[in-house]
């Protein structure tokens, strides 16, 4: 089974392109999805990040809080490779854990792994293809302002905290650019699913 290896800059509409690759019958296996479940509570990820961080980013409930997570890694690049370094390793067990019982239960079927962070935790060595789904960095802006609430200059600094979406592009197979329509988006997925069916 072929893995197809979804990525983009944040906001570029990747979720929305791996949403439309499980309608035309794809398996999605969502890195964000996997790295919730790496840090519920009692799991060894859970553990060393209390020990690092301490209880203040826990709720009630032992759960982590992700945004105030989020507001000390983002602004320090040693702290968010620490965080990364603890929940990467156990995030990969978990994508072969759960395309072994996938290719299992539903053999033939395109596989694609959805990861935001594929270049930088160096999962690209790890698939088959790569598909990049792209914007503007002025058209990433709007979208994080507007999805979460951001100031322009924390959206600007949650996109250049990842890896410049120009060097995403040089290593794809294939890219998407979104910087339009919905429907636009709908034309270009379909184009794309019939060149992975043609190869995977």
């Amino acid at each position: 089974m072929n893995v197809i290896g979804l990525t983009g800059g944040i906001a570029c509409g990747k979720s929305t392109v791996a949403g439309m690759l499980v309608q035309k019958g794809a398996l999605v296996i969502d890195a964000d999805q996997l790295a919730r479940e790496a840090v519920e509570p009692g799991e060894q990820a859970w553990k060393e990040i209390i020990q690092w961080l301490g209880d203040t980013v826990a709720g009630e409930d032992g759960s982590l809080d992700r945004k105030k997570i989020a507001s000390i890694v983002f602004k320090d690049e040693k702290s968010l490779a620490k965080l990364n370094s603890i929940i990467h390793p156990r995030v990969l067990e978990l994508f072969y854990q759960r395309s072994s019982e996938l290719e299992k239960e539903l053999p033939g079927r395109l596989l694609v792994w959805d990861i935001p962070l594929l270049f930088e935790t160096g999962y690209d060595k790890r698939v088959d293809y790569i598909v990049v789904v792209a914007s503007s960095e002025e058209v990433q802006i709007q979208r994080l302002s507007a999805r979460d609430g951001l100031s322009r200059e924390e959206a600007i600094r949650r996109i250049r905290s990842q890896l410049e979406i120009e060097k995403k592009i040089e290593k794809a197979d294939f890219v998407i650019c979104n910087n339009g329509t919905k429907d636009l988006l709908k034309e270009k997925v379909d184009l794309l699913w019939e060149k992975l069916r043609a190869i995977c």
